[in-house]
């Protein structure tokens, strides 16, 4: 397919069209700036992680403090930035069935290619996190009717995460699976799987594209793209891998920076200006000329 062409189909039937051929890795990030990272280093699709929106932004934990309007424009940032497409975690939906509809048509509008929504009771909490309550799956399944049936595009992707695993049982997660496909979503995402036989028995009793969560310090193991790209999964996300590593390094730095008083012996180790222009697009060449111009 030529690349024209290939521009020409909405970024949700690029993404239908990508899992479609193989698997796909999403790194997942908190911003635009670390999204357009993401897509100069060659991959072809990224997350956009609901924890990293809540941590880097408003620095308040993963526990649904972020509205559905927050989230939308945090996420239309990043949608817009690049030209790849991008995923978001949409938490519980915002609120009922109703709230679940208007969340998915506003996604659409900023540029997402697809979202997930999860079965937790609200206020949620971090999928790794202990005290998680489920709603019950009738619940559940009316909202993802909603959410197919509020998508302007059909083409984009509605993931029902189920949280199942981690509040009653493995196999409870397969029979929520089920019942959320026959609901009509696209691809399933089970979170906190707790073992690399579980990642594959589930691929093994739900076929369907699957999603799968190799976020670090969690209940699941971190297996690797490949391994689980041959059990079957369709979507690997790596959600705060990324931001934890910039995490890690800027507190080193800010420590350094108040006993030292000098940034000097950190030069090295930042991202240039013109690193950062090239990346964002930018020339202050240009605009210097303009500017004379306008003169």
């Amino acid at each position: 397919m030529s690349k024209s062409k290939s521009k020409s189909k909405s970024k949700s039937e690029r993404l239908r069209e990508l899992i479609v051929r193989g698997a796909a890795m999403l790194p997942g990030v908190p911003n635009a700036a670390m999204a357009r990272q993401v897509e100069r280093a060659g991959f072809d699709a990224v997350y956009i992680s609901g924890a990293g929106m809540a941590n880097a932004t408003a620095g308040m934990p993963d526990i649904g403090l972020l509205t559905m309007t927050e989230v939308v424009r945090l996420a239309g940032y990043v949608a817009n930035a690049v030209t790849i497409p991008a995923i978001v975690d949409a938490d519980t939906g915002f609120g009922g069935a109703e709230n679940v509809a208007r969340t998915i048509q506003e996604l659409e509008n900023v540029g997402l290619a697809g979202c997930h929504i999860e079965d937790q009771e609200f206020p949620k909490r971090c999928g790794h996190l202990a005290g998680k309550s489920l709603v019950d799956l009738e619940e559940m399944v009316a909202n993802i009717k909603a959410a197919v049936a509020a998508r302007r595009n059909p083409n984009f992707m509605i993931i029902a995460r189920t949280d199942s695993r981690a509040v009653e049982d493995f196999t409870s997660a397969v029979k929520r699976a089920h019942k959320y496909l026959d609901a009509g979503a696209d691809a399933i995402f089970p979170e906190a799987l707790q073992s690399a036989e579980e990642f594959r028995d589930f691929a093994n009793q739900v076929k369907a594209p699957l999603l799968a969560n190799m976020t670090e310090f969690g209940k699941s193991p971190l297996l690797s793209f490949r391994e689980l790209a041959d059990f079957g999964y369709r979507m690997v996300i790596f959600p705060q891998s990324a931001f934890r590593v910039s995490m890690k390094a800027s507190g080193e730095f800010i420590r350094d920076l108040k006993k030292r008083g000098t940034q000097s012996d950190w030069a090295d180790k930042m991202q240039t200006r013109e690193e950062l222009y090239e990346l964002l697009d930018y020339d202050p060449a240009r605009d210097s000329w303009k500017m004379n111009v306008e003169r």
